[in-house]
């Protein structure tokens, strides 16, 4: 039975438990942190660093913090075309940041990194997602302290095609005992699987939400069961120590990349693309 099928069928059996049992444990949350967006203007930046430049992943986006905004409730990522010098460009350069002699589109990714951890609970993010040709909108946490991937990855939402065919992502990932080579726990979902469900689903706001213990990573899609991660797997190699990542507080970052190792081939005519985020709320 494929890991995927198995958390099917945990979701099922989990809907349909007693209603009292379920109301119980959800009185157990208290709500410990949000960010609501509620302040037209800049992102908190008590809260949120934006990211500049070039990134990772081979990406097309030039990275900066003018493509965040709050508008309406809503924390906005904007991807957008333009046409302009890379300030880091040298001829024959092999760094893939240097060698591109214009910036095609420029994006945001925002980072609690230096200003919030999160160490276990409940994380929810109310969010719609741009779902056209090279958009990778992600809610990712990282461990800090230690290089990647020894410090820790949870990918609580990807988005991106794979073969050419749209998929929703949920994952891990640890080190083992090799520099830069990850240990993966992830789940694959055709976006074919939301849209038969509601074939409006690009056009409305969902709910990805992480419970987060000692004993689990669990990540849910609408309240359906997508990925569910056992700490008792998670240990790293020797580069990371043999410890867990996943026991020690991580930050929180929102982005929206274009293209890349994983976005695919880009639509010009999907931008501009909008990552548009309700609410992030944090339980403990």
């Amino acid at each position: 039975m494929t890991k995927l099928l198995w958390i099917s069928l945990v979701s099922a059996v989990s809907m349909t438990l007693g209603c009292g049992s379920v109301a119980a444990a959800e009185k157990e949350w208290k709500l410990v942190w949000s960010d609501e967006f509620n302040v037209d203007g800049k992102p908190d930046e008590a809260v949120w660093n934006a990211e500049e430049g070039y990134a990772r992943n081979h990406e097309l986006q030039w990275y900066q913090a003018d493509n965040a905004y709050c508008k309406n409730g809503l924390l906005v990522i904007e991807a957008m075309k333009t046409d302009r010098p890379n300030p880091l460009y040298e001829e024959g350069s092999n760094d893939w940041r240097k060698s591109r002699e214009r910036v095609e589109c420029t994006s945001s990714s925002l980072t609690t990194s230096g200003n919030k951890e999160f160490l276990y609970g409940r994380f929810e993010v109310k969010a719609r997602i741009p779902v056209g040709g090279g958009a990778w909108p992600a809610i990712w946490l990282l461990g800090s302290g230690m290089p990647w991937p020894s410090c820790g990855e949870i990918d609580v939402m990807e988005y991106y095609r794979i073969n050419g065919v749209p998929h929703i992502l949920a994952n891990a990932a640890w080190g083992n005992d090799e520099q830069w080579s990850a240990v993966w726990d992830g789940a694959r979902v055709p976006f074919s699987h939301s849209l038969e469900k509601d074939p409006e689903w690009a056009s409305k706001f969902h709910i990805w939400r992480m419970d987060w213990d000692e004993t689990a990573i669990r990540i849910y899609l609408d309240d359906e069961l997508i990925n569910e991660i056992l700490l008792s797997e998670t240990v790293n190699g020797r580069i990371g120590n043999n410890t867990n990542p996943f026991k020690k507080p991580m930050y929180l970052l929102l982005n929206l990349a274009i293209g890349g190792d994983n976005g695919g081939t880009v639509d010009w005519d999907c931008f501009p693309m909008k990552y548009e985020i309700d609410y992030v709320r944090v339980y403990q």
